[in-house]
């Protein structure tokens, strides 16, 4: 297994538990593999198929997920196929065709094919050796993306009774463990359950307070890389879309609501990074099997703690750092318990508001977000600081709140306790509105009681009084507050409070580890120009650039400027077929940077700095070809279509070109004298750093690209100074 582990797949040793339960497997034992994303699930069953005689049949929900899996096996060596509703009938014809002649390995099917007669007989016409299920809590209606479709999979079991079946998920709690294996009929499963932890994202739970300037410092903050912005509504999706793309930033809406067709254009973009940002609904997930996503944000509050951290899962899958941020309000609680009141079942209602109550809990605390989502999951999580989450890195201080918390209650207690947070708030602010006067709530001694605070901080301490049990919510859809007997005791006995808050605003911080955990040390320059050849191989193919390798590898590469195909065989995620076809051409690349740059290249290499300007044949194809357009005349945005990337890939290429010691005609690209005039003097005063304290300076009038060309002009002049 090891052998063929190096070889089909690039890898040295396996991941945690994926030795023992390919071992099962291969026993042909049933078994439940729970493991988080990116923990290797899919090698569990994808490496058993090549010892088997027979094909290995995996069951997948996700279209998108299944054509990544798919590309990936094949460019490995592995034979395989997928049967869904993308392909024609012609091309499901000839894949079945394949199948049925012992050509594939591995064949991805959707659940829904299984209800069909025609497609009964066409699996009973295969030698099935081994059963995959993948994203197993499908079949659970206490998951939380519960499948009808699911439910037909307990016929395979009854159809090919002696064929071992994997069932495999991210995301179960103890109660859709245990639906899992009673839905699917399991014979005496071998359980293997991974740590859910995932060290290298950064969870940040911070107020919705300015939100989308919140989010456009951290879309600058990872400009370049590839983001997932989850959105509670498809309005809301094509809103924000529409928002970042007015601001200069590749951003597209992805919905159900939309056509089938512009869906799958869209995932196709975003997988092979032609477009970095996918605003979509929190309820439809995307099924991308994208490794080097390194942001994922929640505009709006997920409905579950499940979804929440599947979602979040799909943020750094390659193990890299990766940043996970969640806008929270009262206003977004008071939405999503709207919309449960509205749910006729009692029991479905019920479950909801279980739900909900669970993922409020963890947008409240004030201990560590990552020991709450363990702990939910069933991991036990004994530490108190895990170091990356926004409670665990910020240091807190403590503060007397007892003079708020009185004015607060007492001000439920004055209006009647049968008003929500917005109207307290108003009340205590002195607002001079028609329902506070209507209701004589003006004359009270509460009104105007907290005139200078800020009405946000007023809700997060109403939040606080909440979860210390002093407040109590009644009713659904947007509920009242009422204080409650402890709130009252607080009140009559003088009590005091003690709160904790964060000392500063939370940083969303980004680590940058190799691939054992120390600092990296990788060649920048040399990364950017293997990322450039490989979007080239990749575009060539038309399969998505991890494909061809991920970015781990490229750092590996960068790092140890392998010379030879022995050296490059180490490469971490290089196997027999990737050495074969791709050695050439990438060591190609590092030998001519080396000779560039005189970079020293030893067994124990220590990193040399580059030369701040080189010659510009260490410059990649790429970033010339983008020179090349520009010098023809052509806009930002006429290049950026000519290519098929995006004007931010485009404008970064050309700061990377001067930065190098390029140089780029800019004359036609420039904005009028008297407007490259205010441009520059703004640049003068704020600093050239960032675009986005120029735009704020300037207004919306000035567009990004004339501001970018304008400080590409400033940089150009001092490096020929």
């Amino acid at each position: 297994m090891l052998e063929q582990l190096k070889a089909y797949f690039g890898f040295d040793q396996f991941l945690p538990l994926q030795e023992e339960i390919i071992d099962k497997v291969l026993a042909n034992r049933d078994t439940l593999v729970l493991m988080p994303t990116g923990g290797g699930k899919s090698l569990c069953y994808q490496l058993p198929a090549l010892h088997f005689k027979g094909l290995t049949l995996v069951v997948s929900p996700l279209i998108a997920l299944m054509k990544d899996q798919v590309d990936g096996l094949r460019a490995n060596g592995v034979p395989a196929g997928l049967l869904n509703s993308t392909l024609t009938a012609q091309e499901s014809a000839q894949i079945q065709d394949q199948a049925k002649q012992g050509q594939l390995k591995i064949l991805y099917i959707a659940p829904e094919r299984l209800a069909l007669p025609g497609f009964q007989r066409f699996l009973h016409s295969l030698q099935v050796s081994l059963i995959a299920i993948d994203e197993a809590h499908c079949i659970s209606e206490w998951g939380h993306d519960f499948r009808p479709d699911y439910r037909n999979l307990r016929s395979l079991r009854k159809e090919f009774p002696g064929v071992p079946v994997i069932a495999l998920t991210a995301t179960a709690t103890t109660q859709v463990r245990e639906d899992i294996l009673n839905q699917l009929g399991l014979d005496k499963p071998e359980i293997f359950i991974s740590s859910f932890n995932r060290p290298n994202l950064t969870y940040t739970i911070q107020p919705k307070t300015e939100p989308l300037g919140s989010l456009l410092n951290l879309l600058e903050k990872h400009q370049g890389g590839s983001t997932i912005i989850y959105r509670f509504s498809r309005k809301a999706t094509e809103e924000t879309a529409m928002e970042l793309s007015d601001r200069g930033f590749s951003a597209l809406p992805y919905h159900a609501g939309l056509d089938r067709d512009l869906r799958r254009e869209t995932q196709e973009k975003f997988i092979r990074d032609q477009v970095q940002i996918v605003v979509a609904t929190i309820a439809f997930g995307m099924g991308i099997d994208k490794p080097d996503v390194r942001l994922v944000v929640h505009y709006d509050l997920p409905k579950t703690v499940e979804g929440y951290y599947q979602e979040t899962g799909r943020a750094g899958r390659d193990g890299l750092p990766s940043d996970c941020v969640l806008f929270y309000s009262y206003g977004d609680r008071s939405k999503q318990e709207y919309f449960i009141s509205q749910i006729e079942d009692d029991d479905e209602r019920d479950k909801a508001h279980t739900k909900l109550d669970q993922i409020l809990a963890l947008c409240d605390l004030q201990t560590c977000r990552r020991a709450y989502l363990m702990e939910y999951l069933g991991e036990p999580w004994p530490k108190t600081d895990c170091g990356s989450c926004d409670i665990c890195m910020l240091p807190r201080e403590e503060f007397d709140a007892t003079e708020i918390a009185q004015k607060i209650l007492s001000t439920s207690i004055r209006t009647g306790e049968r008003f929500g947070v917005n109207y307290l708030v108003d009340v205590m602010r002195g607002a001079n509105n028609k329902a506070v006067r209507d209701r004589g709530h003006h004359e009270l001694t509460v009104f105007g009681i907290c005139r200078d605070a800020d009405s946000d901080d007023l809700k997060e301490m109403v939040r606080s009084l909440v979860t210390n049990g002093l407040l109590a919510q009644q009713g659904s859809g947007y509920p009242t507050l009422a204080v409650s007997a402890q709130g009252r005791r607080f009140l009559n006995d003088r009590e005091t409070l003690t709160l904790t808050r964060p000392k500063q605003a939370a940083p969303v911080l980004q680590k940058s580890f190799d691939t054992s955990g120390r600092e990296t040390a990788y060649d920048t320059r040399l990364f950017d120009e293997l990322a450039a050849l490989r979007l080239e191989i990749a575009t060539e193919r038309e399969v998505p650039a991890y494909v061809i390798f991920g970015n781990k590898a490229l750092q590996q590469m960068a790092f140890h400027m392998p010379q030879n195909d022995q050296d490059f065989s180490n490469i971490s995620g290089v196997g027999d077929a990737k050495l074969r076809e791709f050695s050439a051409p990438f060591l190609k690349v590092i030998t001519e940077y080396v000779q560039a740059n005189s970079v020293a290249v030893t067994t124990a290499r220590v990193p040399v700095s580059a030369p701040k300007k080189r010659a510009n044949r260490g410059i990649s194809t790429s970033i010339r070809e983008t020179r090349y357009l520009v010098a023809q005349g052509m806009s930002l945005s006429e290049v950026a279509e000519q290519r098929g990337i995006s004007e931010t890939t485009i404008r970064s290429h050309l700061e990377k070109l001067v930065q190098e010691g390029g140089t780029v005609e800019l004359d036609h690209l420039m904005p009028s004298e008297d407007r490259r005039t205010k441009i520059e003097a703004a640049f003068k005063e704020v600093g050239e750093a960032r675009l986005t304290p120029i735009r704020d300076m300037l207004g919306e009038d000035y567009s990004w690209d004339e501001i970018a060309v304008v400080r590409l002009a400033l940089r150009q002049e001092q490096a020929d100074g």
